[in-house]
């Protein structure tokens, strides 16, 4: 059994591996930091294979992939990505789009080429992480919160595709709230709410996933501040987002 996981040197990723390698299931870790993989691969107890790529780059997204094609993969989990705060008019072009690439690029090419190996097996798992933020418009974070929709109805779209089909490939979508990881240093913000820690985000989301299940969601309050937003009318639910979002400041 062999699991890749990208985003795997710090946060929920790490934490992902470290349940998966307790299952009994060999890693293949990716991410920039090396030293970060490297440590981690020191506290695993089954074969972990660690690669340092920047997957904003398409061509390295698609390296990696014949790098591992040959390998039998059973999971695949897209967990690399990051947030960029601000007025959208001010906000670092050259790193919105390296997010853009990151947050969706990355994601859409590698469940594209390991979803294809899977259905030739027709057996495998694809988590892919998105955000609560992908539920509605996020002004201060117009462009993350656009990031992890494409995710969020990426992930539905094909998970009914392949339902269709009968296959025994699954995927599913992740989209915690506020998380206790490094994403709010690099995104620039302070969460308004306690947020969950990433070893119990890491240890529901794989629950959830060998269940099959779509959309995993956790925290109850989370599901009932997402079923009580649909009834919001979107103006009102802009401007509580926005007043939200303007809290985060450091």
């Amino acid at each position: 059994m062999k699991a890749l996981i990208t985003g795997a040197s710090s946060g929920i990723g790490r934490d992902m591996a470290i349940i998966l390698d307790k299952l009994g299931y060999d890693l293949i870790l990716v991410a920039r930091r090396k030293d970060r993989l490297v440590e981690l691969q020191k506290q695993l107890t089954n074969i972990v294979e660690i690669y340092t790529y920047d997957l904003s780059s398409t061509f390295n997204c698609v390296k990696l992939y014949n790098k591992v094609k040959k390998e039998d993969i059973e999971i695949l989990v897209n967990n690399a990505g990051f947030g960029v705060f601000g007025d959208f008019t001010s906000t670092n072009m050259d790193k919105e789009l390296d997010m853009i690439d990151t947050n969706i690029k990355a994601v859409h090419v590698l469940t594209k080429l390991f979803l294809g190996k899977f259905k030739e097996k027709d057996r495998g798992y694809i988590l892919n992480v998105a955000s609560s933020a992908a539920f509605q418009p996020g002004p201060l974070m117009a462009s993350y919160y656009a990031s992890k929709s494409y995710v969020y109805y990426l992930s539905c779209a094909l998970y009914e595709e392949l339902r269709r089909e009968g296959s025994n490939v699954h995927i599913s979508v992740l989209c915690p709230g506020p998380v206790d990881t490094e994403f709010n240093d690099v995104a620039g913000v302070t969460f308004g709410v306690k947020p969950l820690t990433s070893k119990y985000v890491a240890n529901y989301a794989i629950k959830k996933m060998f269940k099959n299940k779509l959309v995993i969601i956790p925290g109850t309050g989370l599901k009932l501040a997402k079923f009580f937003g649909r009834f919001a009318p979107l103006k009102l639910l802009l401007k509580i987002i926005y007043n939200v979002q303007k809290k985060k400041v450091n």
